[in-house]
């Protein structure tokens, strides 16, 4: 599989740039003005090494400047910083979901025809459609070779964005959009369905023949982009991405893994009344903790995971394609009134659980499956409801803190 460079956007967005466009007080307007030239000088002579048309850079890059305001956005992604709940309650909100509905029935045979042919539900692709762009309504405003070339002239993020900017001139020199209408968000994600050019590349889709594979103006071509991108991912057709569910009381949490018929066995029960199907894989995720709503998750969550790696991201497109589908809210309340942890808890939770050694991977402050996995095998360990929930007493119990309280 190639590198997943929308995922790899969701994690490009937290760390601080380098270099001296990044840092205007140390150098004077006309210093950086000529390293910017020095940069794209050299960025030309890369790109038509690699078969770019000297006329494709040139109008690529016909009054390109450095845009603070680019710079001046380098932080975490909302769907990172903020909890679960405060996340869908703007993603999964009742006009997005009246909107979604309206989009899809104005589509006629497009979205079906879509889903026939990548095998991706149509509930899905509306919900990414929705939370990406708003159903193609704004897609965004910024030049994509001006923002690329900014971040990757500041060196952020190493040399993504410089590879992500050579991308996109492959998309120009191809024709599928022309300079002045390449848009998107402030960091080079493109069009109706945020793609960086790299996945515009590998994924992009012409589905309305039209020989362009455009995701600016194409609802057709957009949706049918999103569909390829997760079955290249490896969407599973034949499960959904997961169900909100009811759990029995007295669940055991410590046999948070298993087929589908076993959860139906052991008392779980979808929340819109349906049956569990009578086969595959999943596991339970309780995003706001024992007591708060309560899901089964399958593989094709990690697949929209691959689309943005954030937790609240894909829970959002799930219980979003279900509301589109004519499912249920949920029905269990949220923690909103508990405390809990922002990155530099989480980061100090991560590092206490690395020194048990039960979490091995980068203290990034930011929760997923591999978090929720080390905090579970801690939890079993110590004889703690096992929900895999990061809180703050579970820091403070791993720092030895003698006030911690088990949850």
């Amino acid at each position: 599989m190639r590198p997943i460079r929308a995922a790899l956007l969701a994690l490009c967005l937290s760390a601080a740039p380098g270099g001296s466009l990044a840092e205007p007080a140390a150098v004077g307007q006309a210093g950086r003005a000529d390293a910017f030239a020095g940069f794209v000088a050299a960025l030309r002579a890369d790109a038509l090494a690699k078969g770019i048309a000297p006329a494709t850079f040139d109008a690529a890059f016909r009054g390109v400047v450095p845009d603070p305001a680019v710079l001046a956005r380098i932080k975490g992604q909302s769907e990172f910083g903020r909890p679960v709940w405060d996340y869908l309650v703007g993603a999964v909100s009742p006009a997005r979901i009246a909107r979604g509905r309206a989009r899809g029935a104005a589509l006629g045979p497009t979205l079906p025809a879509i889903e026939a042919r990548y095998g991706v539900p149509a509930s899905v692709l509306l919900a990414i459609w929705g939370i990406e762009s708003d159903f193609g309504a704004s897609g965004g405003s910024v030049p994509t070779i001006r923002a690329l070339a900014t971040l990757a002239a500041a060196r952020h993020r190493g040399t993504l964005f410089r590879d992500e900017l050579l991308a996109a001139l492959a998309i120009q020199q191809r024709g599928d959009v022309a300079p002045d209408r390449m848009l998107g968000s402030w960091a080079g994600a493109m069009g109706q369905v945020q793609f960086l050019p790299s996945t515009f590349l590998a994924h992009a889709v012409d589905f309305d023949g039209d020989g362009r594979s455009d995701i600016w103006a194409s609802d057709a071509d957009s949706l049918a982009s999103i569909a390829a991108y997760l079955k290249d991912l490896g969407w599973n057709p034949a499960i959904a991405w997961g169900y909100a569910v009811r759990l029995p009381e007295g669940f055991d949490l410590t046999r948070y893994a298993a087929d589908l018929p076993e959860f139906s066995r052991r008392g779980v029960s979808r929340i819109d009344g349906g049956p569990l199907p009578d086969k595959g894989g999943a596991s339970v995720f309780l995003p706001g903790g024992a007591g708060g709503p309560a899901f089964l998750i399958t593989d094709n969550f990690e697949v929209i995971r691959g689309y943005n790696t954030s937790d609240s991201y894909a829970l959002a497109v799930g219980h979003l394609a279900d509301r589109l589908a004519g499912g249920p809210p949920l029905v269990a309340p949220w923690p909103s009134a508990a405390s809990r942890l922002d990155k530099a808890g989480l980061q100090a939770l991560q590092t206490g659980l690395a020194a048990q050694g039960l979490y091995a991977g980068e203290a990034d402050g930011r929760a997923g499956p591999k978090l929720r996995e080390a905090i579970r095998r801690y939890q079993i360990r110590e004889g703690l409801t096992a929900d895999g929930y990061a809180t703050p007493a579970l820091r403070d119990r791993l720092a030895g803190r003698t006030d911690a309280r088990p949850r």
